[in-house]
């Protein structure tokens, strides 16, 4: 049985040594030499694509959230709520995949007359101070939480700020002068008659 064991294990340090040698022998370097070339490219393509990913997986994250908080309310089971509980709220879902705390983390709950005055709400970036402006028929317009009674129409809005990890890909990825990414969920619905 050491025999056995002996032989195996010799053509497996010969093999590996033979390799070696050769790769020790080849004086020219141009295996290292392309190596280096194919080696800087694809790792940027890896990270390039991890990044999108990650940031692909935080958009949806945060849609899945706003759905979920926006649900709650249409069924009546959140009736009134304050800004920081619903930041609370929000941010409690999303912490799996963000920083606690939710940093950049921004959210806009307003009661609507009708389903046509949601579509006059949009919202501007300000790339030079990294700001999101609400806007309302060519105005500006504040943050609000308010939410409405039975059978009011209602629209949710959230914004996260998500940060690019990998430094030489935020220009290429990023929609805000600081290196970080703009997410944005939104959902307008009519509260159920509870």
């Amino acid at each position: 049985m050491g025999s056995v064991s002996s032989i195996v294990g010799s053509r497996g340090r010969t093999r590996r040594s033979g390799l070696l040698t050769r790769f020790r022998r080849d004086r020219e370097g141009s295996v290292a030499v392309e190596f280096t070339m194919l080696a800087i490219p694809f790792s940027m393509l890896v990270f390039a694509v991890l990044e999108t990913c990650i940031s692909f997986a935080g958009q949806e994250v945060l849609a899945n959230a706003t759905d979920d908080i926006a649900r709650q309310m249409r069924t009546g089971q959140i009736r009134t709520i304050s800004e920081a509980d619903l930041r609370k709220l929000v941010c409690g879902r999303l912490e799996i995949i963000v920083t606690s705390g939710c940093p950049g983390l921004k959210i806009d709950l307003r009661t609507l007359t009708s389903f046509n005055e949601g579509t006059k709400h949009t919202f501007t970036i300000d790339k030079g101070s990294n700001q999101v402006t609400l806007m309302y028929a060519g105005g500006t317009t504040g943050f609000t939480t308010q939410l409405g009674d039975a059978g009011t129409k209602n629209m949710l809005r959230v914004f996260y700020k998500w940060p690019v990890i990998t430094d030489f890909m935020s220009k290429y990825i990023s929609n805000m002068s600081d290196g970080t990414t703009l997410h944005f969920a939104t959902m307008t619905w009519q509260n159920e008659p509870y």
